[in-house]
């Protein structure tokens, strides 16, 4: 019997679960939706989710299972890349709930934990006592353990340490009997635990397991039987490591911890292509390095920081001082040096973590080809013996270009085992036979040179199908054997592994629909197609990280909740079940979608962190106009939403005074709030009396006077002309931030300008430049941000081009744009081209975008700034981050002597978010995950820099009491200078 889902009554099953499950049973369309796919190519929706809050928990919810025939899939991190992590079933997802480090015992060196434990969280409770677990996948930050025992990871470090399965001690599992029972089972060494079928099974079978498996390092693929040999200890715990939750569900694992080196040294060998790299990795195996990794320049963004050279090896020693790890990484330096181009050693643990993390994204970089093109899993991580692995890259070279097909390896080269996502065509019948085809014959090219199907991620989907050509049928028959003692009802994982499904099938491309989307963004990176866009996500799940990387921004509201449906691959799993109409079945109607894009912060963090690109903020605005498209929005859409409006309107009723008199006064700031959507913690930002453009004119008219009267009137710099963009921000509601600025960028040699007011029209009756311009309509120039934030496209397009009208005299001129403001800045940058893709201005805007340090690093490379000489602690802007970068940023700050690094994360304000009605305690949590703690954390006398408004408003609501305020760093310069106005 194989347990299916088939006619059966979903609602039934959820009852069934929620009579006996203590931990959440979810059967909602979103829960479905979020869980159909995994990293992989496929696509396979359940019927529901189970969250266990125990090994209890699991055996009640295998039984309710078992008795109404649905199968069951155990999930962790949801990073598997060969499809073994979805399912038509239940989805157990141990993440939530069963997270736990139940011990570390550093005098036995093992460590107890729950199959939801995401290995950095273990790595960070083990590092106190001098120990780690060995294996180390790309994706520590957020795979599971549960999902490593599953899949027997493996990492950058198994040169050293070996396999999940190398360092196990025990694993206690629910698994199924024949006789209808559910138990719980403790798997180690010996007989125990094991089914009673199972011991006659195997010693039926010795000369087919001694004879059966090829000996390497990387070995993965099928079942590891020949561990259950009496000479290799008859080991069930190594045995279950790698059966992809075919056979049993771990609920806890004890663990084997190794010494982690006291002191660390990389050495980064470059070669002149990924061959030369390749061949050189096994000589180097001799030294005892605990990392041989390769990877080839088109898989680098920027090769800064590396040696020159077309591919590079990572190869990292260790020691108990850094003098011996570094004399250990020269030991390797010279014995490779008949065959690199150069070299590097770095010792430092922050240039060895920013080296990492290339080779880390690599995962997500190799999904997009240098020209754009997708590449895809597959064939993700073969592995070939070592000395092998020269050759069969040669030989795998020429396999791709007799198909036609692109892919560039990188991976574990010390232990034979290759990444490589290949530009299959999953979308037509075509590609999709190329794509078996090359499966087929790759498969052969892989066993002719020694090597296994899957030297690290598993079987799946993706290879269990070609077993037989690896095994032979007597030994695959002897897998499904195998998987029928332990699970004779075919409850656990169906389809994979073993009686796979056909790898061509449950292709997740295949529901998406063929014709265009029609939608505002260009989308110019995707070729204008939205569903192209929304399959970037491929569920590497960088999105997914517990604390923010150093510098990082993504993703502040996963951080937060813990929840999927609030990480970025949540999200676009959502927008991908809305494009299909399967599960999510409302299109841009639905609330599932609605829901989870609720608290996606806009920050744009992941257009940078997430190694594909995917820009969540983008695609929510596109969702949120299609889904109030002529209907009524929330009321923060009016308030917020059309913000620089309202600001304006107070500017002309000259009624700033009565506004903020109004804000003070309780029960009316409360019904104002209450009216516009805002939520109630939160106070009202004062306006200005005088808006920035008004001191402008005054402070103009001042010195013109002062200039008649025969006085030193100072109009600016006799170098460049620059214009100031006055954004809403700066103009009504931090004037003082403009008036700084134009100081400084005066004091530095510079002329600002302001943008236009009033719109010139060419008379068409060819009349000279200055005699044909007329004047026509008034207006102030605007990016639109809060219009896009909103989803509110139709009105930011017409804002827009009213903008470029303004500023058709400043483009024409060819003058640089300063924008005080990070987020205005990236929505000039960026926002704009791509909502009018078809207006040539628009580029040319976009490219004339200057932050305040661009402008004065491009034009005023001799000035220096005043010495400040204070310690500077604060935020990123996280468009700043995620868009404009902030390299000129830390230059002036080194150059002024503000010493510090400022935090990564998110403020948590984040424009209208944080003071929308619901979004409250969220917006806290996010600032109080690096902004907050680095402030109060701060020396005396130092600097806060926010050069963002929403994260001056953030420090200036939330540290009131006694907190320092959040300053633009043009305030400070000018403060420094003694001019502040």
């Amino acid at each position: 019997m194989t347990a299916t889902v088939g006619n059966q009554d979903p609602e039934g099953i959820a009852r069934a679960l929620r009579g006996v499950v203590r931990g959440e049973v979810d059967f909602s369309a979103a829960a479905r939706a979020l869980m159909t796919m995994d990293a992989s190519n496929y696509r396979r929706v359940p019927v529901g989710v189970v969250a266990p809050r125990d090994a209890e928990d699991v055996a009640a919810a295998l039984a309710a299972c078992r008795e109404h025939g649905v199968p069951v899939v155990a999930r962790g991190g949801g990073t598997s890349i060969a499809g073994q992590a979805t399912g038509t079933g239940v989805v157990m997802d141990f993440t939530r709930h069963m997270n736990r480090i139940v011990d570390v015992d550093p005098v036995t060196r093992t460590a107890v934990v729950q199959p939801g434990v995401v290995l950095d969280r273990l790595q960070e409770a083990c590092a106190p006592h001098g120990l780690r677990f060995g294996p180390d996948p790309s994706t520590h930050s957020r795979c599971t353990l549960g999902g490593m025992i599953g899949n027997n990871s493996c990492g950058s470090h198994s040169v050293a340490y070996g396999t999940t399965a190398d360092n196990i001690c025990s694993l206690s599992s629910v698994i199924c009997q024949s006789n209808g029972d559910i138990r719980q089972a403790t798997l180690a060494r010996g007989w125990q635990g094991a089914p009673d079928a199972l011991r006659p099974l195997i010693e039926g079978e010795l000369a087919l397991l001694r004879t059966g498996f090829p000996d390497l390092p990387r070995r993965i693929s099928g079942y590891a039987a020949d561990a259950l040999l009496p000479e290799n200890g008859v080991d069930l715990a190594r045995f279950f490591c790698g059966t992809e939750g075919t056979l049993g569900i771990v609920t806890e694992a004890t663990v084997r911890l190794v010494e982690a080196p006291r002191a660390r040294a990389l050495a980064v060998l470059a070669y002149a292509d990924e061959s030369a790299a390749a061949e050189a990795a096994a000589g180097l195996l001799p030294h005892g390095p605990l990392t041989v990794e390769g990877m080839a320049a088109d898989l680098v963004r920027e090769q800064a920081g590396l040696p020159k050279g077309g591919a590079w090896l990572f190869v990292e020693s260790g020691g108990d001082t850094p003098a011996q790890a570094r004399a250990h990484a020269e030991a390797i330096v010279r014995a490779a040096a008949d065959g690199t181009t150069d070299s590097l050693i770095v010792d430092d643990p922050t240039g060895q973590r920013a080296l990492w993390r290339i080779r880390e994204d690599a995962s997500g970089t190799a999904t997009r080809m240098p020209d754009g093109t997708e590449a895809w899993p597959g064939w993700e991580d073969c592995a070939v013996p070592p000395a092998r692995l020269g050759p069969y890259l040669r030989d795998f070279r020429g396999l791709l270009s007799q198909h036609g097909l692109r892919g560039t390896p990188y991976g574990h080269f010390g232990d034979g085992c290759i990444h490589v996502r290949i530009d299959f065509d999953l979308l037509s019948e075509t590609g999709v036979r190329r794509f078996r085809h090359f499966s087929e014959d790759l498969a052969e090219l892989v066993v002719a040179h020694g090597g296994s199907l899957s030297g690290e991620h598993g079987d799946g989907q993706a290879r269990a199908e070609l077993l037989p050509k690896m095994y032979g049928p007597e030994l695959v028959g002897l897998f499904g054997r195998i998987k029928d003692v332990w699970d004779p009802d075919g409850l656990l994982n169906p389809g994979v592994l073993v009686r796979p499904a056909r790898l061509d099938e449950n292709l997740r491309f295949a529901v998406l629909p063929r014709g265009p989307v029609d939608v505002e963004f260009a989308y110019p990176y995707d070729g204008g197609d939205f569903s192209a866009a929304v399959r970037r996500c491929v569920g590497v799940a960088k999105c997914r990280t517990e604390s923010a990387p150093s510098g990082g921004v993504m993703c502040p509201s996963f951080r937060v909740t813990g929840e999927e449906a609030h990480s970025t691959r949540g999200r676009a799993r959502l927008l991908h079940e809305m494009l299909a109409g399967e599960v999510v079945t409302d299109g841009w109607r639905s609330t599932e979608v609605r829901d989870a894009l609720d608290l996606c912060l806009s920050c744009k963090g992941c257009r940078t962190d997430c190694p594909v690109g995917v820009d969540m903020a983008t695609y929510k605005a596109e969702f949120l106009h299609h889904h109030y498209e002529g209907r009524r929005r929330p009321a923060a859409h009016y308030s917020m939403g059309w913000l620089p409006r309202w600001l304006r309107l107070v500017q002309h009723a000259r009624a700033a005074g009565v506004v903020n008199t109004l804000a003070r006064v309780g029960p009316l700031a409360t019904l104002g709030k209450r009216l516009g959507g805002i939520a109630s913690e939160r106070r009202i930002p004062r306006v200005a009396p005088e808006t920035f453009s008004a001191w402008w004119r005054r402070d103009l008219r001042r010195r013109v006077q002062v200039a008649r009267r025969g006085g030193a009137a100072r109009f600016g710099g006799d170098g460049p002309e620059v214009v100031l963009w006055p954004d809403t921000f700066t103009e009504h509601l931090a004037p003082q931030v403009g008036r700084a600025a134009v100081r400084v960028l005066e004091e530095a040699g510079l002329s600002v300008l302001l943008p236009p007011t009033r719109v010139f029209d060419y008379r068409p009756d060819g009349l000279s430049a200055v005699a044909g311009l007329l004047p026509s309509r008034r207006g102030r120039v605007c990016c639109g941000l809060t219009y896009v934030s909103t989803g509110q496209l139709d009105r930011a397009r017409a804002v827009l081009r009213r903008t470029l009208d303004l500023m058709r005299p400043v483009i024409d001129s060819g003058l640089p744009v300063v924008v005080l403001e990070p987020s205005c800045a990236a929505a000039l940058r960026t926002d704009l081209p791509e909502l009018l893709p078809d207006e040539p201005r628009a580029r040319r805007l976009a490219d004339s975008v200057l932050t305040f340090a661009e402008a004065l690093e491009r034009f005023a490379p001799h000035w220096d700034p005043p010495r400040v000489d204070r310690p500077a602690v604060g935020q990123t802007h996280c468009h700043q981050h995620a868009v404009l970068g902030d390299a000129a940023e830390r230059r002036l700050r080194e150059r002024a002597g503000l010493d510090g690094e400022l935090s990564g994360g998110c403020c948590g304000l984040a424009g209208n978010f944080g003071f929308e009605e619901g979004h409250y305690d969220v917006s806290v949590a996010c600032a109080e995950e690096q902004l907050l703690p680095a402030v109060r954390a701060a020396a005396d006398g130092a600097v806060v820099l926010a050069d963002g408004f929403s994260c001056r408003t953030q420090l200036e609501q939330l540290e009131r009491e006694g907190g320092r305020p959040g300053r633009h760093l043009a305030e400070v310069l000018a403060e420094a200078l003694g001019i502040t106005p």
